[in-house]
């Protein structure tokens, strides 16, 4: 969805949870201000209170806020000096994303207690297809009301729910619905519902697309649907104006799939200061390559080809891969990797931030193993998921690479941060954010 332009919040009239649901078979659950709840359970103290999770440096990004945050204005994405500016009094904390990952799952269980048909769009939120449910848990709307009720009393999180005939209005209606509640749109109130929107709420319009169609004079949905499709082929080119064309008169037939294979993993970091000191960027390149190989294995998966990116001082973004001959998950063969690419690309400018990525996946089980690139691999799987079940135990502090420690002058080791990333970044850009409409 567009940013440009918010989608009205609240149901709207014959829109609310009594709505006639006959044939609105697809759900969008989106769970509320989620890493900001997840943090707020745990520190009950903070309930009530504007709470902002993200990038706590300088250059730190928001990636969730709560809704007593919201009402000051601070949004997900946003800058976090710009967020303490609108909020100073707002209590910011660094996201923990291990956390999230073990909410998320409960909760994306919860969902497939109800139906198979479960298509997470990410961490936070996900499509159902209840339309075989429906004999046994009866109608939609029952159903998403029940699993609104079951998400509150296993997790004591509140989600919002969007119940329609197609996944992208009950993505709209969802949003509409927040926080905490449910929006109902019938099939045959389908466009009722949608035209008074703008059509930033319109998947696939972004700012610079929602000002092309406004110079068009297409304000709203309403003015695209009726708009000459030549004429928004104009603006925007022969795919999207197929594709937002439908999507005005709110035909959208794509099926909730419930597989859905991650593509890549990986973990990238914003520095505070911009660095040039090769051990800080070796140090950060070994911290993000531990992120990585973590979440490979958490995902059940390997992978055969490790790249890298770096962002230098003036924006400009390099990057470089190499192709393993056989797939991992082992930290040391990825940070091995990566570093290798690092000393070929030296970028000779001050470096403002680092990425390590994993691609060419497929399920870790199916994976031939080598030997390791240092000609010592017995060993490291097995010590890595030691070290996984410590992490899980006792929390992402417990065990880290030597390397990532230094020791202050009374010989005690701490973490160096200006040297590795922080635990707040989690691998989603420059920051990582929940879905904006959160």
């Amino acid at each position: 969805m567009g940013r440009s332009q918010e989608v009205p919040r609240g149901p709207a009239a014959g829109f609310g949870p009594d709505a006639d649901d006959t044939g609105c078979t697809i759900l969008h659950v989106d769970m509320d201000a989620f890493f900001a709840s997840v943090e707020v359970r745990r520190r009950p103290e903070l309930r009530g209170r504007p709470v902002v999770v993200g990038g706590i440096g300088p250059r730190g990004v928001v990636s969730s806020a709560s809704y007593e945050a919201r009402t000051f204005g601070v949004r997900s994405a946003m800058p976090s000096v710009r967020a303490r500016r609108l909020c100073p009094d707002a209590i910011f904390l660094p996201p923990d994303f291990a956390e999230y990952s073990r909410a998320s799952r409960a909760v994306m269980r919860i969902f497939r207690a109800v139906t198979p048909l479960v298509e997470p769009l990410s961490m936070d939120e996900a499509f159902l297809d209840v339309a075989g449910a429906q004999r046994l848990l009866g109608r939609p709307a029952s159903i998403a009301a029940a699993v609104r009720q079951r998400v509150a009393a296993e997790q004591a999180l509140t989600c919002s729910v969007g119940v329609a005939p197609s996944k992208f209005v009950a993505k709209l209606a969802s949003t509409r619905a927040k926080p905490d509640g449910m929006v109902v749109v019938p099939v045959d109130r389908v466009l009722d519902y949608l035209h008074p929107l703008p059509v930033a709420a319109l998947w696939g319009v972004g700012e610079r697309s929602a000002e092309a169609l406004r110079r068009l004079g297409l304000a709203t949905v309403r003015d695209l649907a009726h708009a000459p499709v030549a004429m928004i082929r104009s603006a925007l080119g022969e795919a999207a104006a197929t594709h937002l064309h439908e999507l005005a008169w709110g035909r959208d037939p794509r099926a909730v799939v419930p597989e859905h294979v991650e593509k890549s993993i990986g973990a990238e970091t914003t520095f505070d200061v911009d660095v040039d000191d090769p051990a800080v960027v070796r140090r950060t390149l070994l911290a993000l390559a531990g992120k990585a190989a973590a979440r490979l294995r958490q995902a059940g998966q390997a992978g055969r080809t490790v790249s890298i990116k770096v962002r230098l001082a003036d924006f400009r973004t390099l990057s470089r891969s190499r192709t393993l001959p056989a797939p991992t998950d082992v930290t040391n063969e990825v940070f091995e990797t990566a570093w290798a690419l690092y000393d070929i690309l030296r970028p000779g400018d001050r470096i403002r931030l680092l990425g390590v990525r994993v691609e060419g996946l497929i399920e870790a089980g199916r994976a031939p193993r080598q030997l390791a690139l240092d000609g010592r691999e017995h060993g490291w799987p097995e010590a890595e998921r030691a070290a996984d079940a410590a992490v899980a135990r006792f929390g992402a502090g417990a065990v880290r690479p030597a390397s990532l420690l230094t020791r202050n002058p009374d010989g005690v080791g701490e973490s160096k941060w200006s040297g590795a990333p922080g635990p707040w970044n989690g691998g989603k850009g420059e920051a990582a954010e929940e879905n904006p409409d959160t």
